[in-house]
C-alpha cells in the first residue's frame, strides 16, 4: 500500500517515538516537493531525509497538470460554503491520492472535508494519525495489548490530541479500553 503525506502529518509523526511504524503500514510514503518546501523543523527534516535515504519515504515531483488540478481544488474549497480552505501542498496530496489511489496522510480538516463533500474526491482514502496507528495495531506492526496507551504515547510525544469520539470508536473497534 502506498501513501502520500502532507506537512502537518509529517511534522507530528516525526515527533513520535514509534514513527518508524509508518513504514510497516505503507510500502512507500511519497512526499511532494511542495510539502517538503513547507517543513521548517530541523528534527522533521532530519527524519524525512534519513527516511528518504533508506528508501522509506520518496520525493514526489508534481507535474504541471497535477498542479493545475490542485490549484483548481484550492479555489473550489474556498467557494463551497462550510468547507474549510485547502492550501496547495495539501491539495497536491489529495489530487495524487485520487489519481494513483494513494492513502492521503493528513491532519488537515479541509482535506478531510473535501474528501467527504466534493464528488470527485469521495473515493479517496484520507487517514489521520489515528487511522495509521489503528492500522499498525491491527496488523501487528505495533504489538500492544493496551491500544489506549499507544494513542496516549502519540498524544504525549506530539501534543496532538485526537477527537475523543473518534478515539473512543477506534478503541472500541480494537477491543481496547477507552
Amino acid at each position: 500500500m502506498f501513501a502520500v503525506a502532507d506537512t502537518c502529518f509529517l511534522i507530528d509523526w516525526a515527533r513520535w517515538r514509534r514513527r518508524d511504524a509508518l513504514f510497516g503500514v505503507f510500502r512507500t510514503v511519497f512526499v511532494p516537493e511542495s510539502v517538503l518546501g513547507e517543513v521548517r523543523s530541523e528534527a522533521t527534516l532530519s527524519w524525512v531525509v534519513e527516511s528518504m535515504a533508506q528508501g522509506r519515504l520518496s520525493l514526489f515531483t508534481e507535474t504541471p497538470d497535477l498542479i493545475e488540478e490542485a490549484r483548481s481544488l484550492v479555489e473550489r474549497t474556498r467557494l463551497v460554503p462550510g468547507l474549510r480552505g485547502v492550501d496547495l501542498p495539501e491539495a497536491v496530496c489529495l489530487v495524487a491520492g485520487r489519481r494513483w489511489r494513494y492513502v492521503v496522510l493528513t491532519e488537515n480538516r479541509g482535506v478531510l472535508m473535501a474528501a467527504d463533500i466534493l464528488e470527485e474526491y469521495r473515493g479517496v482514502r484520507v487517514w489521520r494519525a489515528l487511522e495509521v496507528i489503528a492500522a499498525a495495531l491491527r496488523s501487528g506492526v505495533i504489538a500492544s495489548s493496551r491500544p489506549a496507551e499507544v494513542f496516549a504515547e502519540y498524544e504525549e510525544d506530539t501534543k496532538h490530541f485526537f477527537p475523543r469520539r473518534d478515539l473512543e470508536a477506534v478503541l472500541h473497534e480494537l477491543g481496547g479500553e477507552a
